[in-house]
């Protein structure tokens, strides 16, 4: 369990960076869906969103913004 926490983490810093899932996934070598998903799951796991999403763009929420750098 440790190891996917920190796999999941790794997921949300990289999407972060990146501020797009689809340039998230290829750098970690999974699919766009997949690391929505992972995504998702950490977000319900700590009961917040991580993530501000719209259909053209990602991009940390303001109080998770420090953690991304």
């Amino acid at each position: 369990m440790p190891g996917e926490n920190l796999n999941d983490l790794a997921a949300f810093l990289a999407v972060a960076r990146e501020r797009s899932f689809t340039r998230a996934a290829a750098k970690l070598g999974v699919s766009q869906s997949a690391l929505s998903q992972t995504i998702r799951g950490l977000e319900a796991r700590l009961g917040l969103r991580l993530l501000s999403r719209t259909t053209r763009s990602v991009a940390p929420r303001r109080a998770n913004a420090s953690c991304a750098r």
